[in-house]
């Protein structure tokens, strides 16, 4: 398959995604009111510097967002029994991956933007890198996305299982990755396990393109992501490979 049909099948796909799984309740549930609650629920009543804790309240509506629609779309597909129907179409698992990833990062990027922008001007931020502050935005909505069509490549034909699943995994990554609590503030075993979340090197790239400090040099934190990022693709295409083998 050339680069061209690739590019093609795989915006045909996450076409295809946008029109279905957008308008989803659990979308809008995980996806933002959600994230909402929980920030309501740490900043309010609490004498914080908001400033200092804005990049990790962003990190986390980019996080819940973009992995908000991934987990959806397999089970979903496979109970309306579509899933096998597109399997027959001249399109690859790997396309099919793909399309369901860029779908999950445009409604990621499109809700943090928001939200970010907002933040910004209303807290009067002062932005130290529009570049890496988009480089961090891009990899980390491609990354999570990832994240989420992972945790729905395994997933059964009933929708509720593997949102509990996701919500299983997510809840733990936002509480060990600096969001609520800064790495410079934790035990040591408190950051050598925060070490293991890709979310650990978003907050810390957001904290770094809008000046506050940080604990990695940038460029680890773009190549973490990208590492995760490539994990949960090839993760998620072979057990989607197998279990197609076996029929689904």
């Amino acid at each position: 398959m050339n680069l061209q049909i690739l590019a093609r099948a795989t915006w045909v796909t996450a076409q295809k995604d946008i029109r279905i799984y957008y308008r989803k309740a659990p979308v809008f549930i995980f996806g933002l009111i959600l994230p909402t609650f929980l920030f309501f629920a740490f900043f309010v009543g609490r004498e914080l510097d908001i400033k200092r804790y804005f990049p990790g309240f962003l990190a986390m509506a980019l996080f819940f967002t973009s992995s908000s629609v991934g987990p959806l779309i397999v089970p979903w597909e496979k109970q309306a029994g579509t899933f096998e129907r597109l399997l027959t179409y001249p399109v690859s698992i790997g396309t099919i991956i793909l399309g369901d990833i860029i779908a999950g990062a445009l409604f990621g990027i499109t809700i943090s933007t928001i939200v970010g922008v907002v933040g910004i001007v209303f807290l009067n931020l002062e932005v130290e890198s529009v570049v890496m502050l988009f480089l961090a935005y891009v990899l980390g909505n491609l990354c999570f996305s990832g994240l989420g069509v992972t945790l729905s490549s395994p997933a059964g034909r009933y929708p509720a299982n593997i949102m509990m699943l996701a919500a299983l995994v997510r809840f733990p990554l936002i509480f060990i990755s600096g969001v609520f609590v800064p790495l410079s503030e934790m035990s040591a075993p408190g950051v050598y396990i925060s070490y293991l979340s890709p979310l650990t090197y978003l907050v810390d790239a957001l904290n770094h393109s809008l000046g506050q400090p940080s604990a990695f040099p940038w460029p680890v934190d773009l190549l973490v992501l990208s590492f995760f990022f490539m994990l949960f693709i090839l993760s998620a295409r072979f057990i989607l490979t197998r279990k197609s083998l076996k029929g689904l």
